[in-house]
């Protein structure tokens, strides 16, 4: 349940694991579900005591990128350069190392180190052609760097690298692509201000209530209760602007 709702909806898929590890606390995958509940929503503390457990439980290292990153969330960017540094990086598997490089990269752009950012995400992985599921990401990433450090032309060229590798839209590229061209969007169906077809309609409405006012006020004509008629009140008096 926690899996299929923390894209949705993070909140819920938190109060969920809250659940869970009251259940079974002593279950690995149920902190690590827990962790990653709780690093959806921000609450980066909660997340990595969970992380921390999950991996006593289980001596794996496949959450340390993660973990380095809760250590970003809480404001301690040079502790999660330190963990990038430690031996369990060299354990991973090819896409932990990516998103072990992107969690560094980040942490000197916390720190203000753009520069050394920019050099720390240039890598075999960026450089290859191929595609792999951390490609958009790690291209990204890396464009977004060279833009805050002045150097448009080329984040242009990698923002459009990224786009083209980013099928399932992982990223925001093709947005930032347009921001750069200048390109603006308008989302036409909430634009109604300058809409003629707007304004016909309540032109429209507008005659109709005006109709509707004069069809009371015949109703409401003193001589048309001296038509010889003793009408008595019904519902069909409410019908009387109808009557010639």
């Amino acid at each position: 349940m926690v899996a299929n709702l923390i894209d949705e909806d993070p909140e819920q898929a938190y109060a969920y694991s809250r659940i869970a590890l009251r259940l079974a606390s002593r279950v690995a995958a149920v902190r690590e579900a827990a962790g990653f509940a709780a690093y959806a929503t921000q609450k980066y503390s909660e997340a990595l005591a969970e992380f921390r457990a999950a991996r006593r439980m289980t001596g794996t290292v496949e959450l340390w990128p993660v973990m380095a990153d809760c250590e970003r969330g809480l404001g301690r960017p040079e502790r999660a350069l330190a963990m990038a540094g430690e031996p369990e990086v060299q354990k991973l598997d090819k896409a932990g190392q990516v998103e072990m490089r992107l969690v560094a990269a980040g942490a000197r752009r916390d720190m203000g180190q753009l520069d050394a950012a920019i050099v720390t995400l240039q890598s075999p992985e960026l450089a290859s052609s191929s595609v792999q599921p951390w490609t958009a990401r790690l291209r990204y990433a890396y464009a977004d760097a060279l833009l805050a450090a002045g150097r448009e032309n080329e984040a242009r060229e990698w923002f459009a690298k990224a786009l083209e590798a980013d099928k399932d839209g992982a990223t925001d590229a093709s947005d930032r692509l347009a921001e750069m061209d200048g390109v603006e969007f308008v989302d036409a169906l909430h634009d109604d201000e300058g809409d003629p077809d707007a304004e016909v309609h309540e032109g429209d409405q507008g005659a109709k209530a005006d109709a509707g006012d004069d069809d009371l006020s015949t109703g409401s004509d003193p001589e048309a209760a001296d038509d010889g008629t003793d009408a008595e009140p019904d519902a069909g008096s409410d019908r009387s602007g109808d009557q010639s």
